[in-house]
């Protein structure tokens, strides 16, 4: 697909289901820990870490939390066999992923053979530890990405160690061996610090390195006879400037995508040619955003340049690359938003959405752009993955999975040279009776007049819900949509009678590129007024009430979530937030945090702008606390978490829990109510995103569960035990 989704890369102070966003792969956390019986990590042999836990407060869920723990086993049990795409056809052998490395079999094998084992990864982590005996931790790792060569004569994967953003990547020779074992492959090298890798040729890797939270380097890495070569082929000297190494569909042009927050710049190699030079497709404009694709010599490109600076497909030819030579070739129509690009074939291949916010596909023939059409998705669809082909798939088809939260996967296949989408179940539905739900799409009028988009889940009619409680989900920043992917608690808490909002509040990309600059920097508080909006509209409706609604957010989704908390705290009961970014005004005045230069385009700069202070002060969650009755609200963050300083989160910790106890001591005893509980929850370890260890996930989301049920005075549901004959 087209890189769009780099732009809210891992830098950002973003988080989801599948943690780095490797679409083309699927390595999408919650789905690869549906398996509980096959773990994809390795553990080496290592001590337990002695990293001091602060949290406080969480004694009395723990009974509750035990009980959830058990439920939520048996709910990821039901779904451990859901499709991802983590299989890679190669020309000769087809690879996928076990609890201790990677695996190929071919038609004629009937035992798979090893081809990666992550104790070998492990080795030079044991030396480490030699030297520096101190430092004894626990490692799991997991392998993230695979890239196959082109005639499949090696093979690159990166591996990640658990609670670490950084990434290792490992080459490994398929071929067979002069010397015993003869067949058995073997890693040729390793590369530290790696994020994106594609293979040009059977011999030449391009990757980047990550230093810090940002990728500024592109290197090359030449197998020959005598070893290894690295080169240096391009530097990024803009420090908000993210880079990442792409691959086109049909494996002739080789992307260099350097991307801020507000424009693109992106450098092509020719992998057809010999010399493979990078060469510039259109230099660097502010507010300029594009992403290319190739097909026959040319190249199809997803820019920003239609009506309202919104996305549209233009052409270029591959030797006049540059924005006077682009041609359009397709636009959508008013109020559709075009989310991603593809060309499969002769067919350029659009996730789009409709006004209404409903997901559907728009297929472009190249040779005959009029002839577009639309291919509907099922009406239950809240996400879309797309596969990265292997080198042996076929170029003419489009295979994806759709799901919704509480909705599991269901592989498509998309034939658009027929108009054919073929589904891997018989009626097009998720699997285990999941179409007993129904989802309804809401459009709640915010304070200017601006309809903001609900998606809401339930099992029984809207008119009957008054009673039931209700988890809303939020995010709105960096023009990133609320993720919708499917989370087997989600469904857990929809089978035992909640109802789920999504509300999709501008910042996020929702409905366009436009969506997200209504919020951006002086816009900001438009997004807590969505919020409060969204809320109100479905109290209006009857879905649900304070005493029984809960809001849940991730990262910088706890902006608005936190902001509305100060101005409005009597809308909910309870919120939980995972690793919170809650000081907005310290962090975007301390340049020497990672992310503080390239965030100010999106929150601004109350350093050097006066207006941006006193915005971001109206809104910040930290410096607005007032003594008042809060909701009781669960703060789970991460020790060593780069993008979202911890400091922050104790600060936000102890200042609220000041404010209610001033409020409680200034207020009569007659008109006194119970007092919020305010639960902190850090875990130990530097992974933004949350564990990577299943069970301390599942500790995590029980502990969510639990305090869930309790604060909002709700009865937990009981497993009905089997009667004895």
């Amino acid at each position: 697909m087209a890189v769009i989704f780099s732009l809210v890369r891992l830098s950002a102070r973003v988080i989801s289901p599948s943690q780095l966003r490797f679409w083309e792969f699927a390595i999408c956390k919650r789905i690869r820990w549906l398996s509980l019986s096959v773990q994809r990590c390795y553990t080496s042999d290592t001590s337990n870490s002695s990293v001091d836990r602060h949290s406080c407060g969480l004694e009395r869920y723990k009974d509750l939390q035990k009980y959830f723990n058990r439920r939520l086993k048996a709910t990821y049990r039901r779904f451990s066999n859901i499709p991802d795409h983590s299989v890679v056809c190669g020309q000769h052998h087809v690879y996928f992923i076990e609890d201790d490395g990677i695996y190929r079999v071919d038609n004629k094998q009937s035992e798979p053979g090893q081809v990666l084992n992550l104790g070998q990864v492990s080795e030079r982590e044991k030396k480490t530890r030699l030297e520096n005996e101190e430092r004894k931790e626990r490692i799991q790792w997991s392998v993230q990405r695979i890239r196959l060569s082109p005639r499949e004569k090696h093979l690159a994967a990166t591996v990640k160690a658990d609670h670490r953003d950084e990434l290792r990547c490992v080459v490994v020779s398929l071929e067979k061996r002069t010397s015993p074992p003869l067949d058995s492959p073997h890693v040729l090298c390793t590369l530290d610090k790696v994020f994106t890798f594609e293979w040009v040729t059977d011999e030449v890797l391009y990757y980047t390195t990550l230093e810090g939270l940002r990728c500024s380097r592109v290197l090359r890495l030449d197998l020959t006879s005598g070893g290894s070569r690295i080169t240096s082929v391009y530097e990024e000297t803009h420090p908000d400037v993210f880079v990442e190494v792409a691959l086109s569909r049909d494996r002739q042009i080789l992307s260099i995508n350097c991307s801020s927050r507000t424009s693109s710049e992106v450098l092509l190699i020719d992998t057809t040619t010999s010399h493979l030079e990078p060469f510039l497709v259109q230099a660097r404009q502010l507010e300029l955003l594009y992403h290319v694709e190739h097909w026959r010599r040319r190249l199809i490109i997803l820019a920003n340049t239609g009506a309202g600076q919104e996305y549209q497909v233009v052409q270029a030819p591959l030797t006049d690359p540059s924005m006077v030579a682009w041609v359009p070739l397709f636009a959508p129509a008013p109020g559709t938003v075009i989310k991603d690009m593809d060309v499969a074939g002769d067919h350029c291949v659009l996730v789009a959405r409709t006004p209404a916010g409903e997901l559907f596909l728009i297929v472009v023939p190249l040779t005959n752009p009029k002839e577009a059409y639309t291919v509907q998705l099922p009406s239950w669809a809240c996400a879309i993955q797309t596969k990265n082909p292997g080198v042996a798939d076929q170029r003419g088809v489009l295979e994806f999975l759709i799901s919704s939260p509480v909705g599991s996967p269901v592989p498509y296949c998309l034939h658009p040279e027929e108009g054919l989408l073929l589904s891997g179940t018989e009626d097009g539905s998720p699997p285990e009776n999941q179409g007993n739900y129904t989802t309804t799409c809401l459009e709640a009028p915010s304070q200017d007049g601006t309809s903001v988009p609900v998606t809401l889940l339930h099992t029984v009619p809207v008119q009957g819900l008054r009673q039931v409680p209700l988890l809303v989900h939020v995010y709105g920043a960096y023009g990133r949509d609320l993720s919708m992917e499917f989370c087997p608690e989600k469904r857990l808490l929809l089978e035992q009678g909640w109802a789920l909002a999504y509300c999709h509040i501008r910042g996020g990309g929702e409905k366009g590129l436009s969506w997200h600059r209504q919020a951006r920097v002086e816009g900001k508080v438009r997004s807590v007024e969505d919020l409060q909006s969204c809320l109100h509209h479905l109290f209006s409706l009857g879905v649900s009430s304070p005493s029984l609604t809960a809001l849940t957010a991730c990262s910088a989704g706890a902006v608005p979530v936190g902001a509305l908390c100060n101005t409005h705290p009597h809308m909910m009961r309870a919120v939980t937030l995972q690793a919170p970014f809650l000081d907005v005004l310290g962090t975007m005045e301390d340049p020497s945090l990672p992310l503080t230069l390239e965030d100010r385009e999106e929150w601004g700069d109350p350093v050097g702008n006066p207006k941006h202070r006193l915005t971001i002060s109206s809104y910040c969650p930290l410096h607005n606390i007032t003594p008042q009755c809060y909701p009781s609200i669960l703060l789970t963050a991460y020790s060593d978490d780069a993008r979202v300083p911890l400091a922050g989160v104790l600060r936000y910790s102890e200042k609220l829990k000041e404010a209610i106890h001033i409020h409680f001591l200034t207020k009569p005893k007659s008109e006194s109510q119970p007092a919020p509980n305010v639960v902190l929850n850090i875990q130990p370890g530097a992974n933004h995103h949350g564990p990577e260890d299943f069970a301390q996930m599942l500790e995590e989301e029980a502990l969510n569960l639990a305090f869930l049920y309790t604060e909002l005075g709700l009865e937990p549901p009981r497993l009905q035990r089997k009667r004895k004959r």
